[in-house]
């Protein structure tokens, strides 16, 4: 008889699920920074290349609205409407969702903690992360201690390439026995295997590793600082933070220019075009909420699955989550 019905994590994983749950409430409560519920379906859809959506049709009235609505990726569009209403500080812990990516380390449906801080930038918005990660690992008797490195000087360190002007083929020799699919990859998407498959896996376990001001081409929603002598070259303010080699957290100085976000939206849906993809339509509240005035703020994204299988010592999603896409 089939034992699919149970759950897929254990009963101490789950109460571990709540004692941290309690820790990041009482976090951001110590610091006022405010919990918010967003929508979690829209008219409009994350236009990442990288990131796939789930759609559905309403079937009730809508009074000339689309019915098409999408699940959302993350609550960055609808948290920003929020800073720029002038709300202030604020964190939102919730579901969200991602088509086409299950795995052992990837679930559809998963809880995301995103979190925004007016006047700072994403250097400043490292340290916070890390004391957050930090707190969490304090649950389970850990230590982890923060470093932190430029993007640039981690792939010169590491592999001995310079990550901004480096060619297409020096990229792809620098993967050294890794063998990939050259087929359709971008020198962004050759940087990124860099990453996961050269750099991440040697990553101390008890090393939480920030690394910060990425290529100017993975700008993302962050802003694009232009070169400031000689010799440099314009980066991206964000910064990925990693304990051992599994990512945690995502952050961004955020860009507050609707315009130049509205151009980034239509290279996103002009590559998904190419691609053959679905192409989910721009946020339009959230670009005009930018052009009424955004403020100065940096905010992050954390995978909490991701946190609990590190604080866990584990590799399978599953193992930190009730139901898991296959028992779901």
């Amino acid at each position: 008889m089939t034992q699919d019905w149970r759950p897929s994590a254990d009963f101490e994983a789950l109460r571990l699920r709540a004692r941290l749950n309690a820790t990041i409430r009482a976090f951001f409560a110590e610091r006022g920074v405010t919990e918010v519920e967003t929508p979690v379906m829209s008219v409009a859809g994350n236009t990442d290349p990288n990131i796939a959506s789930f759609s559905l049709q309403f079937s009730g009235r809508t009074d000339g609205a689309p019915r098409t609505r999408w699940l959302r990726t993350s609550p960055e569009y609808p948290l920003k409407r929020l800073l720029a209403a002038g709300f202030g500080d604020c964190y939102e812990l919730g579901r969200v969702f991602r088509d086409g990516e299950a795995g052992g380390r990837h679930n559809p449906e998963f809880t995301m903690l995103e979190w925004y801080r007016l006047d700072w930038d994403h250097r400043r918005l490292i340290e916070e992360t890390a004391e957050l990660v930090q707190s969490a690992l304090a649950l389970v008797g850990r230590r982890a201690t923060l470093s932190q490195i430029g993007y640039h000087e981690l792939y010169r360190q590491r592999l001995g390439i310079d990550a901004h002007t480096a060619s297409e083929q020096a990229l792809r020799e620098a993967m050294g026995d890794v063998v990939i699919d050259p087929a359709g990859l971008t020198r962004d998407d050759w940087l990124d295997l860099l990453m996961t498959h050269r750099l991440q896996p040697s990553f101390p376990a008890d090393q939480l590793l920030a690394v910060y001001d990425y290529p100017a081409s993975q700008c993302a929603l962050a802003r694009v600082r232009g070169a400031e002598a000689a010799g440099d070259v314009p980066v991206a303010e964000r910064f990925e933070l990693y304990l051992g080699p599994l990512e945690l957290a995502n952050g961004y100085h955020e860009l507050a220019d609707a315009a130049e976000q509205g151009r980034r939206f239509d290279r996103d849906r002009a590559l998904r075009r190419d691609r053959g993809d679905v192409q989910p339509p721009r946020d339009e509240r959230m670009l005009q909420a930018l052009a009424e005035g955004f403020p100065h703020c940096a905010g992050v994204a954390l995978g909490v699955d991701r946190l609990m299988m590190a604080m866990q010592g584990s590799d399978r999603i599953g193992d930190v989550l009730a139901f898991d896409f296959s028992r779901a």
